[in-house]
């Protein structure tokens, strides 16, 4: 009895020690303390040219919900463009605090895309999503760093003869290959890094406004 109490107590304190979340340290984010975020070009290391277009256009809102002035993000590429910065890789080697000072900003939010694809296998297609963000202050001090990785298969809910089942998913895998659909899980990416995640960045100055 006494050997069965031990196990049972040390399953449920390994049970615990999962659930424990380690939390992220925000002392360089509060002391930033950023107002603005200057979201800039993405860096793409996918094969679609036009994956980085779709995921700066999914960034503002999330930043936006946490209380932060976001700059248009059309307006600050036709900027960069205006002074020679055309690709993401060129503007991210440039000095943050000079870029910082270009648009009068106290944070900038980099974004690296390291996976934007569909993986086509007979009866299913996974559709895989893989971004890296990283936010410096405008001193050029790293305050936020994260990754996030999604995948999605679509379910096939036929019914009837195996057979017909399997046709069914075949189809849903030949659909999803021929377009793939990248933006839920995109825009499921960013609210999990920034808004709804184990850590979220904290919330900005204008949170409360917004709420009333």
């Amino acid at each position: 009895m006494k050997k069965l109490i031990f196990i049972l107590c040390a399953l449920v304190m390994t049970g615990c020690a999962t659930t424990n979340v380690s939390k992220k340290d925000f002392s360089a984010f509060e002391t930033a303390a950023p107002r603005s975020i200057l979201i800039v070009p993405t860096v793409n290391h996918s094969l679609d040219v036009d994956a980085p277009n779709y995921v700066l256009s999914t960034l503002p809102v999330p930043l936006a919900e946490k209380g932060y002035y976001v700059f248009p993000v059309n307006t600050t590429k036709v900027v960069l463009e205006q002074e020679g910065l055309y690709e993401g890789d060129l503007v991210q080697r440039q000095k943050p605090e000079v870029l910082a000072k270009l648009f009068g900003a106290d944070a900038i939010l980099y974004v690296t895309i390291n996976r934007w694809d569909a993986q086509y296998a007979v009866i299913v297609t996974t559709v895989t999503v893989d971004f890296d963000y990283r936010m410096v202050s405008k001193e050029g001090v790293e305050i936020f760093k994260e990754n996030k990785k999604l995948q999605y298969s679509p379910q096939n809910n036929a019914s009837g003869s195996p057979l017909a089942q399997l046709i069914s998913a075949a189809i849903n895998a030949a659909v999803a290959r021929a377009k793939p659909n990248y933006m839920p899980l995109t825009r499921m990416a960013n609210n999990d890094v920034f808004v709804t995640g184990k850590n979220p960045i904290p919330d900005g100055p204008y949170k409360a406004i917004s709420n009333k």
